[in-house]
């Protein structure tokens, strides 16, 4: 556990963000490596197969998603103001909820692998690998939910580096295991969703016993443990709209899907390989994202504003610089990159496309994303879920539409960024109104008497 509250701005978000971030680079890896294989060893239909399934997966996922942060946020406010109790019953109530969550998602997903496909006009040649990749992999829900669970229990006690070996361990054998069952088994897109299903459940399995075996206050009360329905209230408070907004995102990304796959199975690998690149390229944002929010947390939870305004900045900076170097990679080695996945000559040149347009805009993700992060640290969610709505449905998917009958793929490409400026105009003006102050969860200690207004929601919550 780590206390953000004393010590400089900068380096202790710096400190808390690196161990996620290699966490993810492994993760990301692992996907960009199971990638290769299948676009590599089994063709440019398998690689296209996997990109077409990924937005139906985070759909039925993305609800639970935004709860488990709200988790997440309370552990780390609770924590702030040192209300081990409370910490206690948040933790318990997560594990309950998440083990529910995921039989339920379990049980939703099988049936709808296929029709899914067939909505979203996925090319008839690849419904039937996709759905295969599909079913598997939501068979390894409890697993794949419990282990993002753990490792939000963990980032809100302040604890970023425990997550990070697991996730070693995992992506270590997740590479492992699709190598194994692809090159020398010939399972197919089939060995793909295995490895990650086998890799999820053992790093699922040593979270718990970690969990079992630490420190008192998060050790599971296998016999003894509570759901406590008013954490539960106050986390659906705070992670509902999260959650709602990660829903129009997959919604979103559905769409996109949809308008992408007119362009045939070329354009649709092409997009899968182009998004593996860009979603390990966003991950230092994404990273200092969460670490801010963190940060905010505690420092809200222990009533001291001004840390959070100085943390802004340092990570401001922070990104800026890691998002200039990501820019500099992708923009200039983007035909290269993508061919790494499929040597095709017309995936390359569309994936190279999507990186050239989109690479030049990290500056402004990395931005849009780390304000954002005080905002949910604050636990003032609703208006991120908003801000990300308004910019994905009436920009992103709108220009991209439109764009995409006069420019082709380009038109669906620069909706990306065009859309990352309007989310940041929006959560940069939000923030500089100041009543995410307010929005806090936990009561605010007397000397910060202006965060001590909790909205109605909370109290009824409460």
């Amino acid at each position: 556990m780590k206390d953000l509250t004393t010590g400089p701005e900068g380096k202790l978000i710096l400190h808390f963000a690196v161990p996620m971030l290699i966490g993810n680079v492994f993760q990301q890896s692992y996907s960009i490596v199971d990638s290769v294989i299948v676009g590599r060893a089994i063709g440019k239909s398998a690689l296209a197969a996997v990109g077409a399934s990924f937005p139906i997966l985070f759909l039925l996922i993305a609800l639970s998603i935004g709860v488990t942060m709200g988790f997440s946020i309370l552990i780390s406010q609770y924590f702030g103001a040192k209300n081990m109790r409370q910490v206690r019953s948040a933790i318990d109530t997560s594990l309950v909820f998440t083990f529910c969550a995921s039989l339920v998602i379990m049980a939703a997903g099988l049936p709808l692998c296929r029709p899914a496909l067939e909505l979203l006009k996925t090319p008839p040649e690849l419904l039937a690998q996709g759905t295969v990749y599909l079913q598997i992999t939501f068979g390894g829900m409890p697993f794949i939910f419990g282990f993002a669970t753990i490792s939000a229990i963990l980032r809100g006690l302040g604890d970023s580096k425990t997550p990070l070996y697991f996730l070693m361990v995992s992506t270590v054998l997740n590479v492992v295991l699709v190598a194994f069952f692809v090159l020398a088994c010939h399972w197919g897109i089939a060995g793909s969703a295995w490895a990650t299903v086998i890799a999820q459940g053992v790093s699922c399995v040593m979270g718990m016993a970690y969990l079992s075996r630490s420190h008192k206050v998060v050790k599971p009360r296998w016999r003894g443990i509570v759901f406590d329905l008013k954490i539960f209230q106050k986390s659906l408070a705070i992670g509902l709209p999260t959650g709602v907004q990660q829903v129009f995102v997959a919604l979103g990304m559905m769409a996109l899907t949809r308008i992408v796959n007119a362009f045939g199975t070329d354009a649709i690998a092409a997009f899968t390989a182009a998004s593996r690149l860009d979603a390990f390229a966003v991950l230092p944002a994404m990273n200092l994202s969460a670490a801010v929010s963190t940060f905010t947390g505690q420092n809200l939870g222990a009533g001291k504003l001004e840390r959070v305004k100085h943390g802004l900045k340092a990570a401001l900076l922070i990104s800026g610089f890691f998002s200039a170097a990501t820019t500099l990679a992708v923009v200039g080695f983007g035909k290269p990159l993508v061919a790494l996945f499929n040597a095709d000559p017309h995936v390359v040149a569309i994936g190279a496309r999507y990186l050239l347009i989109v690479g030049g805009f990290y500056v402004i993700f990395s931005s849009m994303f780390v304000v954002s992060g005080v905002l949910r640290g604050a636990g003032d969610t609703m208006i991120p879920m908003v801000i990300t709505i308004l910019a994905l449905w009436l920009v992103r998917v709108p220009i991209a539409a439109w764009l995409s009958g006069r420019i082709g793929t380009d038109g669906i490409w620069w909706s990306v960024p065009i859309a990352w400026a309007v989310g940041l105009a929006l959560s940069a003006g939000y923030y500089a109104t100041g009543r995410w102050k307010t929005r806090a969860a936990v009561p605010m200690p007397a000397p910060m008497p202006a965060l001590m207004a909790v909205p109605r929601q909370m109290e009824e919550a409460a």
